[in-house]
């Protein structure tokens, strides 16, 4: 061993971590563009499942886009699922296991475009299960296109001159819709572009599994993230454009706050 090899050695010890990585991230490399936020919430997800003990009893499901490999990452039991179906398998898991801590991972266009119907569906239900939602306003794994929350202006694969209002139709704000559901227990929006953001990011990652335990309805978890492939910019840019052009339409913060809503039945009579 070199000289310079043994002091690095005899430097990383556990008393000089000033942080360490969660063991319930695999030790492989992420095949997430650089700058991408998909590692940083995944590397939260991880850290929150480790802190609440529960990584035994926690069940994962990944649909397709840039998160589908998110198995190799996070070191808990995975399901695949269909492209927007992530929902409805999380659902089945859940009746069938109620013990488990069940939870989706998606991009906007797959939760917001092809799963638009189980997802709203299972939210109105009130499934005991936790959403996260990646939303940086474009399908980055299939080449760029315009997806559901493509802001008005912006160029895509499919919109060289900017999304079109009256051609393409208005951006989808799901996560104001998902609010608005009786069987929606929390919903927020946050951000994982500085380190404050990254701080309560977590906290609500990890708030949204603590009110899934409860059994009291469905946690929605939307970041707002960059994706400086799909939008042709650099990590720095991306953050720069995302917090002015995204934060307003997508503004950051808790939406809903609470147990699903109580409804007295319909009284029919027949």
């Amino acid at each position: 061993m070199s000289d310079v090899a043994e002091r690095i050695k005899n430097i990383i010890k556990p008393e000089n971590l000033i942080y360490s990585k969660s063991p319930v991230l695999n030790d492989v490399t992420m095949h997430y563009c650089p700058g991408c936020s998909h590692g940083v919430v995944h590397k939260l997800i991880a850290e929150v499942i480790d802190e609440m003990g529960i990584q035994e009893q926690t069940i994962g499901v990944s649909p397709v886009g840039c998160a589908v490999f998110a198995y190799n990452y996070i070191d808990i039991d995975w399901s695949e699922a269909a492209h927007g179906r992530a929902p409805a398998v999380a659902t089945g898991i859940k009746r069938i296991m109620p013990e488990k801590t069940v939870f989706t991972y998606q991009g906007d266009g797959d939760l917001a475009a092809i799963g638009t119907a189980e997802t709203i569906h299972a939210v109105n239900r009130g499934e005991n299960i936790v959403m996260i939602f990646i939303n940086n306003a474009i399908y980055g794994m299939t080449g760029g296109q315009m997806a559901p929350t493509t802001l008005l202006g912006q160029v895509t694969a499919t919109t060289p001159y900017g999304r079109n209002a009256d051609l393409n139709g208005y951006p989808l704000k799901i996560t104001e819709l998902i609010a608005q559901l009786p069987g929606a227990a929390f919903v927020t929006r946050q951000s994982v572009h500085t380190p404050g953001a990254v701080r309560k990011a977590k906290k609500a990652i990890r708030k949204a599994f603590e009110i899934s335990q409860k059994n009291i309805g469905t946690s929605f978890v939307e970041i707002v993230s960059t994706c400086n492939s799909g939008w042709k910019m650099t990590p720095v840019a991306s953050n720069d454009w995302m917090v002015a052009n995204m934060f307003p339409l997508f503004p950051i913060g808790d939406l809903k706050d609470g147990a699903k809503d109580s409804t007295e039945p319909y009284n029919v009579q027949i």
